[in-house]
């Protein structure tokens, strides 16, 4: 290799930690090629991980251009040489892959490749993906990429090596990884186990009730209609309970991708899927948010549903704007529509509060305020602020 030895273990830390700081599989496999390229000098590099039939489930390049990929097309089911290191234990290192009787050839668009290095990357006894070096990069003044040097393959025993230390703690990332992953599965299936339970409890004895009650209303309508009436006022009144239980039941559910992606990039992408699915035209801007602790992230994200789910079926609004912006240590959301808009003392007056209770519980929770401007015919504009930490 080109570098000296203390540029070398920068280079390999470097390529180490950056694989750590990666939870999500497909960063994980973008990371080590990355890594692995630059790390080895090589022109071309790809790692494969195997699915169940002898192929690739995911096949990650780096050093080829999104046009040039795109070009390439589809990879074949059975890869040739690349496909077959997923089932031997040993390195290979190739002066010139063209010439081994495993290569296949390839598309039209792939770019051309001779001097080859490929491992496999193993978890005990499991090979769990393949690394693939193409291409060594030659010294200033030397053959260019891809040309065979006298002696044969470009990349040395030294790189072989080197190229097994980063397998070993890329078996390491990409096993932690999909742990990671298969964690946050299992979580989301306890959790949706939990919201079931509660819903049992909370929601069916009250659903239960209410048919009973709906079918006494029926038998009555006829002989007493009186009683049918006070019947069918039980109905509306055990109908509105379990709609309550439900929703609260709901809402507690913190959005896996509240955790992933934080509010802005979660706000954006719920916004997006709302403009396209209601006649209204929903817009967003984040401006310069930082992060702020979970319970205001989440109580953030409540109060901007809850404010986009009245404007959109109750207010009759062409337009609703969404914004998030920095304020100090801490952020502003702003929920403004153009509908119909109400009177907020007479609305809490008479007990249809629209959600504004809920939005001040959850601001008050997390030491935000909350302010609420609406006139009838002038549209209505939900502030919350909260303090940031």
């Amino acid at each position: 290799m080109s570098q000296g030895p203390t540029s070398g273990l920068y280079a390999v830390s470097t390529a180490l930690l950056a694989m750590s700081r990666h939870l999500e599989v497909r960063d994980v496999l973008k990371t080590i090629v990355a890594s692995a390229r630059e790390l080895l000098d090589a022109q071309y590099a790809a790692l494969g991980v195997p699915d169940d039939h002898g192929g690739f489930a995911q096949f990650v390049v780096d050093g080829v251009s999104d046009a040039q990929w795109k070009a390439i097309g589809p990879l074949p089911r059975q890869h040739g040489i690349l496909a077959a290191m997923l089932h031997q234990a040993h390195p290979e290192r190739l002066a010139d892959v063209r010439k081994d009787p495993r290569f296949e050839g390839w598309p039209a668009a792939h770019p051309d490749m001779s001097d080859f290095l490929g491992l496999p990357i193993r978890d005990g006894d499991e090979v769990i993906g393949a690394l693939f070096l193409a291409n060594k990069l030659r010294p200033v003044g030397g053959d260019p990429p891809g040309a065979e040097p006298e002696g044969g393959c470009g990349f040395t025993e030294e790189d072989e090596d080197l190229l097994g230390i980063l397998a070993q703690h890329a078996a390491i990332a990409l096993t932690n990884a999909r742990l990671y992953e298969r964690s946050r599965e299992l979580t989301i299936a306890e959790e949706r186990s939990r919201l079931a339970h509660e819903l049992h409890d909370a929601v069916s004895q009250k659903l239960f009730s209410l048919r009973l009650t709906a079918q006494a209303a029926a038998a009555l309508v006829d002989r007493d209609p009186g009683r049918a009436k006070g019947e069918l006022q039980q109905v509306a009144a055990l109908a509105a309970e379990a709609a309550e239980e439900l929703r609260a039941a709901v809402v507690e559910l913190r959005p896996a991708a509240l955790d992933e992606d934080g509010l802005v990039a979660t706000l954006r992408t719920q916004i997006q899927v709302l403009d396209r699915v209601h006649a209204a035209r929903v817009t967003f801007a984040g401006r310069g948010v930082r992060a702020l602790p979970a319970a205001q992230e989440e109580a953030m994200l409540r109060v901007a549903q809850e404010a986009l789910h009245n404007a959109l079926r109750h207010s009759g609004a062409a337009r609703v704007d969404v914004t998030v912006e920095r304020r100090g240590p801490g952020a502003v959301l702003r929920v403004s529509d153009d509908g119909g808009g109400f009177e907020p003392r007479a609305t809490r007056r008479a007990g249809r509060h629209l959600g504004l209770v809920s939005m001040r519980d959850r601001t008050n929770g997390v030491g935000g305020t909350l302010t609420v401007e609406s006139a009838p015919g002038k549209g209505t504009t939900i502030e919350m602020e909260v303090p940031g930490g």
